[in-house]
This record gives C-alpha cells, sequence and structure tokens, in this order.
C-alpha cells in the first residue's frame, strides 16, 4: 500500500523555482528536528546577502565563521538525528546520509553516497509514486510522501512513512537537493490494520462483512483501462455468487434464544469456510470470499469462476453441508438453506446488478419450496421484470384509456342462434403491445388496481349491450358476461357500482351475467356472500367459471345464489375425435353428470372451449344449453358482434 500528498504550492521568488518548505516529524522529537527551512549539510558559506545581521564584534570575516559555525551545527544535529534522513541531488543520488538511515537500510552511512534512493526505498515500484518523486526532484513539486514496506536488516519487514521535500540554499553554481526522511510507523499502521479488521469483520463468525464484501466486489469486477485492449483475456474472466440464507433461523432466535442463534451462525460459517475451501482445491483459479451480509444471510464470492457447474456444485456441497445436523453446546440443531445461484462474465457486470439478480434468485429458490438452489433464468427475471413494469404502469393506464373490451359469442346448442357475449379486456400497452387478460389480471387483483379496471369494465360492458339493443330494437336483446374478482366484492361495494351502473346506462339487470371462479364462490361466506344474494335479487345472473377444477363442492350449490355453472374446457378437450385421439369416456360421463345435476338445480350449463363440430354434436346430445369456442367465434370487436346479430346459425 502506498499514497502520496502534496504541501501547499511554492511561493514566488523562490531560487531556481524551489520554493522553501518546512519540514516536521514528530519521531525525531528526542534528537531535535531539523530546522524548518534549513541549508543542506554540504553547502558552502552564504553570502554577505544572506548573513542574519551585522557582525556584532564589527571585524572583517565574522559573518563567514558565524556561517560556518552554524553549517558545522546543521551537520552535527543532521548526523545524530534519530529519525533516518539523506540529502538527495536533483538526479536522485544520495549525496549524504545519517547514521540512523544507514542503520535502517543495513549499511553504514558513507556507503550509501552515491546510490540511487528510489532502489534503497522502493520508490520506482509503481508509476504513481515514481512520478510524484521525480516531480520533487525537478522542483515542480513542493512535497511528496508515501508509505512502503520495507525490510529491516533484522529480517523483520516495517512501514515506513517516507517524505521528501525541497532544501533552501541553491544558486547557480549550487545544484538544487531535497531532504529526504523516514519515519517508522509500524506500529500506528498495525493499530490502523486491527481497527480496519474490526471494522470489515463479522464479530459473532469472523468472517468479513458486508462492507469489507462489497469492497471486494468492486474490486474484482474493476477493470482498468489500460487492460481494456492490451489483455482480452481478462474480458472473458468470469465471476460467480452463492446467495443463502437459512430456512426458519428466526424461529430458532425466537424459541431458543440469541445466544443459541449466534452459535448456530458461526457454526454455519466454519461449514461455509470449508465448502469454500474444498471447492477451492477442486478447482484452481481465483479466490473464494465467504461473508457474512447480516442476519441469516451469507455469500460465497468466487472470482475467476471456471463456469455455471463450478458455481452450482458448490452450492449442492453448501446445502449437503449444512443438512448435516450441528451439536451446540448440547443441543442438537437441524437447519436447511435456499440459495441462489449467479454465474456471469465479469466485464459489464456491477456490483448492484449481480446482487440483484442474487437476490431476486434467492427469493426463487424459497418460492419453490426452499431447501434448495436455484439457478439465475434471465428468461424469468425477464418476465419478471415485465410484471413488475405492468405492475407499477397499470393504475395510470385505466385512466389514460390503454385497454379495450372485446367479445366472445355464447351460442344456443340447440339452434347455433347468438344469445350473449363474454366481455373479454384487452390492454394496449405502448411497449408490450396488446396483452390479454392473463398478462395484467392476477397483478391487478394482488395489487387493488382491479377494483378500478372491474368497474371501468362492468361499465364499458353494458354501455355496449344497451348500445347493440338500441341498435336492434327487432332483435332478441344479448345479455352481456363479465367476470368479476372476488377482491371487488371485498374492496368495494359491487352492488352499489352494479346498481349505479345499470341506471346510468339503462340496461335491463336480467341482460347482466357476473361471473366468478368456482374457488372463489365456494368459499364464499359473510359478505361475499350477501353481497351475490343482493344481485341476483336485483336480478343479475351468477355464474361460476371453469367449473370442475376447484372445490367441487356439489352440495354447496343448492345454498348459493347461482344461475349458471360454466364447465371447464379441459373437460370439452376429451370429446375430440380430430386428433386421432378417442374420447375420453371418463370425460364425458363427467359432464353428463354435472349437467344433470345443474338442471335439476334449475341451473343452466354453458361449456367453454368447443373447437369443433364433433365438440358440439355431443354437448348438444348431453343437453348443454349454450356454448362458447372457436367453433364459433374467437373475441372480436364490437362492430363484428353488431354484424351476427340476428344472422344465421355461428356453428360452422
Amino acid at each position: 500500500m502506498s499514497g502520496t500528498s502534496e504541501g501547499p504550492s511554492a511561493p514566488a521568488g523562490t531560487a531556481s523555482g524551489v520554493p522553501p518548505a518546512p519540514v516536521t516529524e514528530r519521531h525525531a522529537a528526542t534528537a531535535g528536528p531539523p530546522p524548518p527551512a534549513a541549508p543542506h549539510p554540504d553547502a558552502g558559506p552564504p553570502g554577505p546577502a544572506a548573513a542574519s545581521g551585522p557582525d556584532p564584534a564589527g571585524a572583517p570575516g565574522s559573518g563567514e565563521c558565524s556561517a560556518a559555525s552554524e553549517l558545522r551545527d546543521h551537520r552535527a544535529a543532521f548526523n545524530a538525528a534519530a529519525l533516518p534522513m539523506g540529502v538527495i541531488d536533483g538526479r536522485g543520488h544520495v549525496v549524504r546520509a545519517n547514521d540512523a538511515l544507514g542503520g535502517l537500510l543495513g549499511a553504514p552511512a558513507a556507503v550509501l553516497t552515491g546510490r540511487q534512493a528510489s532502489e534503497l526505498l522502493d520508490l520506482a515500484s509503481d508509476e504513481r509514486t515514481w512520478h510524484a518523486y521525480r516531480e520533487v526532484l525537478l522542483g515542480r513539486r513542493s512535497r511528496f510522501r508515501c508509505a512502503r514496506r520495507l525490510k529491516h536488516p533484522d529480517g523483520r519487514f516495517l512501514w515506513a512513512e517516507i517524505t521528501v521535500v525541497p532544501m533552501t540554499g541553491a544558486s547557480a553554481t549550487e545544484p538544487a537537493r531535497v531532504l529526504l526522511t523516514v519515519a517508522d510507523v509500524s506500529d500506528r499502521r498495525e493499530l490502523q490494520e486491527r481497527l480496519r479488521h474490526l471494522q470489515m469483520h463479522d464479530p459473532v463468525t469472523r468472517l468479513p462483512n458486508r462492507t469489507l464484501f462489497f469492497e471486494r466486489l468492486a474490486t474484482v469486477l474493476e477493470t482498468p483501462p489500460y487492460q481494456d485492449d492490451s489483455m482480452p483475456a481478462r474480458r472473458q474472466a468470469r465471476i460467480g455468487l452463492c446467495y443463502l440464507d437459512l430456512d426458519g433461523f428466526k424461529a430458532i432466535n425466537d424459541t431458543l434464544g440469541h445466544r443459541t442463534g449466534d452459535r448456530l451462525l458461526a457454526a454455519v460459517a466454519a461449514r461455509l469456510t470449508d465448502c469454500a475451501e474444498n471447492d477451492a482445491s477442486r478447482n484452481a483459479g481465483g479466490n473464494r470470499l465467504v461473508a457474512r451480509l447480516g442476519g441469516d444471510e451469507f455469500a460465497v464470492l468466487v472470482e475467476d469462476s471456471a463456469g455455471t457447474e463450478e458455481l452450482t456444485d458448490l452450492a449442492r456441497s453448501v446445502l449437503a453441508a449444512l443438512q448435516q445436523p450441528f451439536d451446540l453446546a448440547g443441543q442438537r440443531l437441524s437447519v436447511s438453506a435456499s440459495i441462489g445461484v449467479v454465474e456471469r462474465v465479469a466485464a459489464g457486470t456491477s456490483p448492484t446488478g449481480l446482487m440483484q439478480a442474487a437476490d431476486t434468485t434467492l427469493y426463487w429458490a424459497k418460492a419453490d419450496g426452499r431447501a434448495r438452489w436455484t439457478l439465475f433464468d434471465p428468461e424469468r427475471n425477464a418476465h419478471r421484470m415485465t410484471r413488475q413494469s405492468l405492475s407499477s404502469t397499470l393504475r395510470p393506464a385505466v385512466e389514460r384509456g390503454e385497454f379495450t373490451l372485446e367479445y366472445q359469442p355464447l351460442v344456443g346448442m340447440a339452434d347455433g342462434v347468438l344469445r350473449g357475449v363474454e366481455a373479454l379486456v384487452r390492454w394496449n400497452h405502448p411497449q408490450f403491445g396488446v396483452l390479454p387478460p392473463n398478462r395484467f389480471v392476477q397483478i391487478a387483483e394482488e395489487d387493488g388496481s382491479i377494483v378500478q379496471l372491474g368497474r371501468w369494465i362492468l361499465r364499458t360492458a353494458c354501455r355496449q349491450a344497451r348500445r347493440w339493443q338500441l341498435d336492434h330494437p327487432d332483435e332478441p336483446p344479448l345479455f352481456i358476461s363479465v367476470n368479476v374478482a372476488v377482491r371487488q366484492v371485498w374492496d368495494s361495494d359491487l352492488v352499489a357500482d352494479v346498481a349505479e351502473i345499470l341506471t346510468e346506462t339503462g340496461l335491463s339487470p336480467g341482460l347482466l351475467q357476473l361471473e366468478l371462479t368456482e374457488s372463489a364462490v365456494m368459499g364464499s361466506g359473510g359478505r361475499p356472500l350477501r353481497a351475490l344474494q343482493a344481485l341476483s335479487d336485483m336480478g343479475v345472473r351468477i355464474a361460476i367459471d371453469d367449473f370442475g377444477t376447484g372445490y367441487s363442492n356439489l352440495a354447496y350449490l343448492s345454498r348459493l345464489p347461482v344461475s349458471v355453472l360454466k364447465l371447464d374446457g379441459a373437460f370439452v378437450k376429451g370429446f375430440r375425435y380430430e386428433d386421432g385421439a378417442h374420447p375420453s369416456p371418463a370425460d364425458e360421463t363427467i359432464v353428463e353428470a354435472m349437467v344433470q345435476l345443474a338442471h335439476r338445480l334449475g341451473l343452466t350449463v354453458t361449456a367453454e372451449c368447443v373447437e369443433t363440430a364433433g365438440q358440439a354434436e355431443r354437448l348438444r346430445r348431453i343437453g348443454c344449453d349454450t356454448g362458447q369456442g372457436w367453433l364459433y367465434s374467437r373475441a372480436v370487436a364490437p362492430e363484428q358482434i353488431a354484424g351476427l346479430i340476428g344472422s344465421r346459425p355461428l356453428e360452422g
């Protein structure tokens, strides 16, 4: 480690452009520091202008004698000083060295004369230090200081603080020289390193802490500019990270106490260190750093990794090691961990980006069931980022009018005549294009924006149904079916919203059908059940969507205000002949039983996903009332629905 510092800029008017600069070293206090602007010990007698005052005796030559005496005093102080010092000429050669400098370097002071100071004190080992040192020698810099690790003659290493400052006394005949001092700062350096170690390491596990981990990570990912072109292999260097936390660690702290929790963390740290060392012995390459990032979170950083396989092998070994029971002061504990694994090319990777990927992958491991490792998947992450983007823009999108409705026909199975339509929402996203409801409805349900969006869908659909009715007064009016999320029932006054919209649009309640999923309806109680009952009393039809895939509590149907069952398309797909497979007798039996049960309860049945005439014929024979699917039509714009009203049967 080395550093440089520069003193104040030179004042104007100094000889040869070399400013006087104070030299202060507290380490030389016992022998007396050199004067702040000392002439060098080899300087000749100063001229008359340099005299300090008139000759006290008034005799000729007394000024020269005084200067010579002062010079002898300076030389004596220089030689006797405990602080190692040397006078260096403009070419970097030692002109004079004191005994302390000779003792430090293990050679008599006289032997050092003529040697290059940069070689004796390792000042040319890096470009920055060498440049700063040369600037002082050339008189273009007023001070230079650096730290160097030197080997003492007794074999031990010490840290030395080296200071170089210009000296006064230069003239046209006398070249400029500099004073070099060397202070042993090993004790101070050792104290600093101990304090840094305490600051950078976790007191419980003695592992590097979060601060040191990110410092090391930033260093690993930093590529000096001069390596960009000259070292192409460096750009292909890879980095790997296993980011883990313990499953259920909070329960251990809460039940057994924090002391036991700390012992467990220390034991986990030891096993992680063993795994990292074993991995390093199997795979020659970069270093492994095990760190505790906080709480029960740990990280294993692999520099210059050999590839994804190395990281996944490490993750497996960590899981296996942690699954072995821990014996902690008579207590036997078993824990597991979830690990997020990231491995990639180091070039172009930032510490923040790497940790975000690791954190996301750890979350996947937790969501996938814990006690496992999960490898970062760019496609899965892109989907997550897209989902996050949709979530953040969904509410404003309603206000900006980015949603539209399309309508899919509901056709009578007996005659193929259009009876109603289901409203299906589409999001015209400015970035991702047209999105179907399965891309954003669940997000809307999670963040609560489904209430605002659902209200807009209901109003738009009812207004459209009323417009069709007014435009075709001689045809039977179409009913409109609208999907409702259970959160709309809990988080808003759905009954009041429906009543207001029906009044506003003029649509008859009997022409509105609200669809809820089977799992939502079957578990309804309290407020949701009262809301459904109030809507049914109003005349609105209630339909159970995707029937047959949820609870299927058939006995509960008799206590719900339900008018329609919509059979899940999975049953209807079992009726196909066209793909070469025989139809499923079980599916046909189940559908027939559900249709008969629904009719006995006074309910009508709609079959979803009807795609072929063969399916339609079998469903008609079983007794389904209405059908919906691509056999009749995909979801289309309202203008196309208007063209189907009163037309021939839709079945192809």
